[in-house]
This record gives C-alpha cells, sequence and structure tokens, in this order.
C-alpha cells in the first residue's frame, strides 16, 4: 500500500466511532421530527398564518434556504466536474462525496420551495402546459434533468465498486448486487467505456448547472424589474460564483470532518488545493458583488439607494457586516492567504465551515432586503422576521438533508479513502 508522505494512519476506536455515530443519528432524527411536528401543527393546520410573510413581503427564510441549497448543488456538481470532465484526478477522493451532496442538495432544495408554494402539486402544470416565456417553467424543467443526470453519473462513478462489492462476503453485498442491474463486467474496456461516460455526462452538466439551475435560478430574482437591485444582468453571474464557493467549502468540511471522526489520516496536499480554489472562488465572489453595489450606487437611484442602506445600515445590519462580509468573505479570506494559516489543515476547516455558515447570510441579503423598499412611494415598507415555526421546521429539513447524506455514505460505496488498499 503507498500512502502520501504527509499523510499518517490512526486507527480508530470501534467504540467511540460506534457511538459518535450513534449520537449523530440520534440527535438528527431528534431535529427531524420536531420540525415534522412543527410543520404539521404549524404549517398544515395554520396554513401561511403560522409564518411572518405578508403580501409585502412573500419570500421568506424558506426561499432563502431553497436558493442556498440549490447554490450547495450546483457548486459541488461543477468540482465534480473537475474531476470526471476535465480529469483532475487530484481531487478524485472527493468526486463521489461532491456527486451525493449536489443530489442530496438539491432534494432539500426543492422541498424548501415545496413549503414556499404551498400548493406543490401545481407544478405539473409548468410541465404539461409549458409556457416558454416563463422563466419559472424553464427552471422547473432544468431541474428534473438535473437530477436525473446526477443520479445517472454517480451512478456510473459507484459501478466498479457496486460490482466489487456484490462479490463480497458483507452485508450489503445483496444490495449491492440489485444495484448493479445485473452488470458484472469490470474489463479495462468496460472501466474505460465508463469513465468516458462520466466524461460526457460532466461536460453535459457544466452548462446546465451553470445556466440552468442556479444560473437560472438568479435569473428568477434578475427578471423582478420591480427591484431595480435585482434587476441586473450581473446577478445570476453572483449566484454562479457563491455556488463555486459554498459547494467547494462544503466538499473541503464533508472530507476532512469525517476523516477526523474516523480517526483517518488527510491527503493534504488535496486539501491545500482545494482550499486555494476556495480562496480564488471568494476573490472573484467579492469582487462582483463590489461592482455590483457600485453600479446601485452609482445609479442614484432613490430604491437602489434604499436598499444599499438597508443592506448596510438598516435592522438587518447584522446579516450583512457579520455573515456575508465576515464570515462569508473577510474571515475565510484572511485564513487562506495567510501564510501562517493557508496550509494549515485545522485552519483551512474552520475557513470552510465559516464560509457555508456565513453563506446563509448571503443569501438571506439576496431574498430579504430587496423587499424591504417600497416599490412606490406612500408605500408601506417590508418588515419580516422568521416565527419560531418557520425556524423549526427550517432545521428539521436541514436534519433530513444531513441524514440522507448519511444515508448514502452508509449504503453506497461513496467513500474512497485508501481506495488503491481495496477499499470499496
Amino acid at each position: 500500500m503507498k500512502l502520501n508522505t504527509s499523510q499518517q494512519i490512526v486507527v480508530a476506536s470501534p467504540t467511540n466511532t460506534r457511538w459518535a455515530g450513534k449520537i449523530w443519528w440520534g440527535s438528527l432524527l431528534f431535529v427531524l421530527i420536531i420540525g415534522i411536528v412543527s410543520l404539521v401543527k404549524g404549517y398544515f393546520l395554520e396554513g401561511m398564518t403560522s409564518t411572518n410573510l405578508s403580501n409585502i413581503v412573500p419570500w421568506g427564510v424558506w426561499v432563502v434556504f431553497y436558493i442556498y441549497f440549490i447554490g450547495m448543488s450546483a457548486g459541488s456538481f461543477l468540482l465534480s466536474t473537475l474531476i470526471y470532465g476535465f480529469g483532475m484526478h487530484k481531487f478524485e477522493e472527493i468526486g463521489r462525496s461532491a456527486l451525493l451532496s449536489a443530489t442530496v442538495s438539491m432534494i432539500t432544495a426543492i422541498t424548501f420551495i415545496s413549503l414556499d408554494i404551498g400548493r406543490p402539486d401545481h407544478v405539473l402544470n409548468a410541465i404539461i402546459y409549458w409556457n416558454v416565456t416563463s422563466t419559472m417553467a424553464w427552471e422547473i424543467h432544468f431541474y428534473i434533468l438535473y437530477i436525473i443526470l446526477l443520479v445517472v453519473e454517480l451512478y456510473f462513478s459507484m459501478r466498479p465498486d457496486l460490482v466489487k462489492g456484490a462479490s463480497r462476503k458483507t452485508q450489503l453485498a445483496k444490495w449491492y448486487g440489485l444495484l448493479t442491474l445485473g452488470y458484472r463486467n469490470l474489463s479495462q474496456k468496460a472501466l474505460e467505456l465508463d469513465r468516458k461516460r462520466l466524461k460526457v455526462l460532466g461536460i453535459i452538466g457544466i452548462p446546465l448547472a451553470i445556466f440552468g439551475v442556479h444560473g437560472g435560478t438568479g435569473s428568477i430574482f434578475a427578471v423582478v424589474k420591480s427591484r431595480p437591485f435585482l434587476n441586473t444582468g450581473i446577478f445570476p453571474v453572483v449566484f454562479i460564483l457563491s455556488a463555486l464557493v459554498s459547494g467547494t467549502a462544503l466538499s473541503i468540511a464533508i472530507y476532512i470532518i469525517k476523516n477526523k471522526v474516523l480517526k483517518r489520516s488527510n491527503d493534504v496536499s488535496m486539501v491545500r488545493a482545494l482550499g486555494s480554489l476556495l480562496g480564488l472562488f471568494l476573490v472573484v465572489e467579492l469582487g462582483l458583488e463590489w461592482y455590483e453595489a457600485l453600479i446601485g450606487w452609482y445609479s442614484l437611484k432613490t430604491e437602489e439607494l434604499e436598499t444599499i442602506h438597508v443592506l448596510a445600515g438598516g435592522p438587518y445590519w447584522w446579516t450583512f457586516w457579520v455573515f456575508q462580509m465576515g464570515l462569508a468573505m473577510v474571515i475565510p479570506l484572511l485564513i487562506l492567504f495567510m501564510p501562517r494559516t493557508r496550509k494549515s489543515i485545522p485552519w483551512i476547516l474552520a475557513a470552510s465551515i465559516s464560509t457555508i455558515i456565513g453563506v446563509v447570510g448571503v443569501r438571506f441579503d439576496m431574498v430579504l432586503p430587496i423587499l424591504i423598499v417600497p416599490v412606490m412611494k406612500g408605500l408601506p415598507s417590508g418588515n419580516y422576521f422568521p416565527t419560531v415555526s418557520e425556524w423549526v421546521t427550517s432545521f428539521g429539513l436541514i436534519a433530513m438533508c444531513l441524514l440522507l447524506y448519511t444515508l448514502g455514505e452508509k449504503i453506497l460505496p461513496i467513500d474512497q479513502h485508501n481506495k488503491e488498499d481495496g477499499g470499496i
């Protein structure tokens, strides 16, 4: 077995790992159950009266988390495309994990927006009676194609290990055998064909993820002409860069935390390369957000100036300065560019976690401040803060997301740690 000279193997304690797993599953199930109770008691029995949404502020925390998880999904997928589409094999250890997190994040995003819609069954109308001039109708079709592509690409990335696992005497052998759909070919030619399929799927997915999924989600906001701060061509581009930031940060955090829990080594060179990639994406996003604010300020339009004032000095100033500028931008950038911290695995993890938390504020600022400023003089200003029911339901759905990912890691050959040693 060959190991990177920068790695160290530490044997995990089965007892400690087992207890950590029980605590993890138990905690998430508890939060999920509380969220379901809140959903039934508030949303299904009381309807939208259980929220602080109104005609003035029709979008709330569920829309915030919708675009948050859409960004996580698109960013994770684009990162996996660097591996399977462009052959950047130094990141291969996180390839399947990125595809799984992209799939789970997409499911979570759709669940959040379904709550906000209120009648998700009406989505079928957009599919059956497709209005080609509707941005939302296009998005629904893009989402369906994107989820299919994610599942197919994840399957082909796992198939060799599914075949190997089906022939071994393990608890998951029958399950793996079922997933192979009778396929048993592990010849070099068959493996090469699967790699070509992954490359084709990854390349096809690039425009789908950029222009269809996350750029398209940004377009839903950008075409709202009554909100000048949103109605710019740069807004969908900011969405895409923000997706790359959050997806990269998520992949780093999952990889390091999983290895920490299992007392395993990290591929130090890979983590440092991912940290540099995250820093690059952050710099570009910060520049785009600066231009976005500059264009709004330079226009001297009342609506745009008031929106900037609400962002930077209004009642929700803390989401902008603490979360968006602090946790999502400045703090991780300092960590990733300072010589003493940029090569440290714990510090790179800290930068990733800071980014993941801070991006919630970025999404909050994309949705809510623009709704506070009235569209016409004389109309009342908007005012919104999530109710307890909204928060509890949201945390329940986040717990669902983490449970789905954990389940995927448990029942699928996602983990590629030390794959050369015969692991699945």
